[in-house]
């Protein structure tokens, strides 16, 4: 059976090595997703959300690295695979939900900067809807074991993100909810292999121990 998300964290949270090596994995993605936005950025119609968006997922990628810190020194020095959890889906989780979202709009007749636009806004949701969920039970996580390691500055603007994520696909497209939904579903896929993948790593460690 697999193991519960809440279990999950309860044993990383328990090991400073896979505790390190998760916050990683997290300051990876959130790294990403800020370079993914730089990216798209136009060169001349950039919004000022789209500008602060980019520089709150560049300061927790920051932030999540230096909570590493108080798990000890000289821990996960930078995003090489061994100092990640699941790291080839750490990696590509992110780049993969993009490519198969712009597929998805492709099959729709969207092309071109419409297309981006629209994957901008679409991926962007999801990630946030996730990362609602995701940092709100590690926070949890984190206080029931009475961890240094806290993530509540995180909580408020991802929170933010997706209020900021909502009214765009509204001024996007008014039926936007079933195409949202969609993508959800891909994001979600994705997000259970990421998991999966994590939960392995961390049982194989714990074999070892």
């Amino acid at each position: 059976m697999p193991i519960s998300f809440p279990d999950l964290l309860a044993q990383i949270v328990s090991d400073d090595n896979l505790h390190a090596r998760w916050l990683n994995s997290l300051s990876l993605m959130e790294n990403t997703g800020a370079r993914k936005i730089a990216r798209y950025e136009h060169p001349v119609y950039t919004s000022l959300t789209v500008l602060k968006h980019a520089a709150e997922e560049a300061r927790h990628a920051y932030y999540l690295k230096k909570q590493i810190t108080k798990l000890g020194d000289d821990l996960c020095p930078d995003y090489s695979f061994p100092f990640l959890l699941a790291p080839a889906h750490s990696y590509h989780y992110l780049r993969q939900l993009d490519l198969e979202t712009c597929r998805y709009l492709a099959a729709t007749g969207k092309k071109g900067r419409a297309l981006h636009d629209a994957a901008y806004i679409l991926v962007t949701y999801a990630i946030e809807v996730r990362a609602d969920e995701l940092y709100d039970m590690y926070q949890q996580a984190l206080t029931t074991a009475g961890s240094r390691v806290n993530v509540k500055s995180i909580i408020l603007e991802e929170a933010g993100h997706l209020e900021e994520m909502t009214r765009m696909l509204e001024a996007f497209d008014p039926g936007w909810q079933p195409i949202a939904d969609d993508i959800c579903a891909i994001e979600d896929r994705l997000h259970q292999q990421w998991l999966a993948a994590v939960a392995q790593a961390v049982a194989a460690e714990q074999t070892i121990a």
